[in-house]
């Protein structure tokens, strides 16, 4: 398992704990911090979880409202815990990270949906994250890593 599908498999299953316990305010840190001891005590790169974390507090209400708009038939209340927090997560990374591809973000969301969700887990996730990709590419809204990328293959 990579460093960063790591990093993305811990804030999971910080952000998991944090909101089946109800979000209790200054607990978050803790989730991370025995999540890390518990599951991946070698692990390097705790900026990139903290980055992760952090990202998605920061925009938790813009996140949740994409989600919202996304899977209308869902209320957020109703969607699964474990589908609710990949989807934040991919969410974060789709839209508001300019540092990750956003088929990155998609792929590394639907494989963490398929690996802690249910049957139907990785398709509701790539349903959800591939309409907002849609979107954004036909409003015009790609990230600019995303425009970079065809550059890059061409000069290999």
């Amino acid at each position: 398992m990579s460093n960063r599908h790591l990093a993305r498999t811990l804030a999971m299953q910080s952000f998991y704990e944090w909101d089946f316990q109800g979000k209790p305010k200054g607990k978050l840190p803790e989730f991370i911090e025995y999540n890390i001891r518990e599951f991946a005590p070698k692990f390097d790169d705790r900026g990139f979880v903290k980055e992760l974390i952090d990202g998605i507090v920061g925009r938790l209400p813009e996140i949740d409202a994409l989600i919202v708009r996304y899977a209308p038939e869902w209320p957020l209340e109703q969607i699964t815990v474990v589908d609710r927090n990949v989807l934040r997560l991919g969410v974060y990374e789709l839209v508001f990270s300019e540092t990750i591809p956003s088929k990155v973000a998609i792929n590394e969301a639907i494989e963490l949906a398929k690996t802690f969700g249910g049957e139907s887990s990785g398709k509701f996730v790539n349903g959800v994250l591939g309409a907002i990709y849609r979107d954004r590419v036909s409003e015009g809204k790609l990230k600019k890593i995303d425009s970079e990328e065809p550059k890059k293959k061409e000069e290999s």
